[in-house]
């Protein structure tokens, strides 16, 4: 079994991944706040256990035994995310933090009835997928809101920042998974844009654009 502390250096190298499947040390340490000597006695542990490869100076990789953890991990966090806003009426701003205790509870039928319970949901709240329990996850295909055009209609699906911060700004806008938009114009000295959706009309930052993931309509 591992602790919690290995299970977060597992989630957060398998959010970190390039398409090479590879992290580096430097990365992993700014992503966990963690001073890099650190990082690098726990990748000697994980390595130990068949979790990683690793390797002085050289990317860290996931083994499959580490992949699917990690991604056993990730659906329990996810989850707890669903049941908490589709059960027990949470916000979708409200619940990460609360996730991020119960995806270290070791009970498999816990979160299998979870899961049934809610009717085997592919995605999170937040648009995220939701691995299954075998630890296969479908990626989702997505185009950031930042990257369209004026004129061009989208839905959105998902958002890449789930702090309580952004999505209460999200909240106040009236912004959330599956509303329409149209883009009306796009600033280019510092990429704000021009939207309208519902009775609404507001000119929102790169910062926002760059954190909501949209599909074309």
């Amino acid at each position: 079994m591992n602790t919690l502390a290995e299970e977060n250096y597992l989630k957060a190298i398998f959010a970190l991944m390039d398409e090479n499947g590879e992290v580096m040390v430097n990365e992993l340490s700014q992503r966990l706040a963690i001073k890099m000597p650190t990082v690098s006695s726990m990748m000697k542990k994980l390595a130990n256990k068949n979790l990683v490869t690793y390797e002085s100076y050289k990317p860290i990789r996931l083994t499959e035994k580490g992949r699917v953890e990690a991604a056993l991990i990730i659906r329990k966090h996810r989850l707890t995310e669903m049941y908490l806003v589709e059960k027990m009426g949470f916000g979708w701003e409200e619940v990460h933090h609360i996730a991020e205790q119960i995806e270290h509870i070791q009970s498999p039928e816990l979160f299998a009835k979870m899961d049934e319970l809610l009717g085997f949901p592919a995605l999170d709240p937040h648009g995220s997928p939701i691995p299954d329990s075998s630890g296969k996850m479908i990626p989702r295909e997505y185009q950031k809101l930042s990257h369209c055009k004026t004129g061009e209609k989208v839905k959105i699906t998902a958002v890449v920042n789930t702090s309580h911060e952004f999505l209460t700004f999200l909240n106040g806008k009236q912004i959330h998974l599956g509303l329409e938009m149209i883009i009306h114009s796009l600033e280019p000295f510092d990429g704000s844009m021009t939207i309208s959706y519902k009775e609404n009309k507001e000119t929102i930052s790169s910062v926002v654009t760059d954190r909501i993931l949209v599909e074309q309509l």
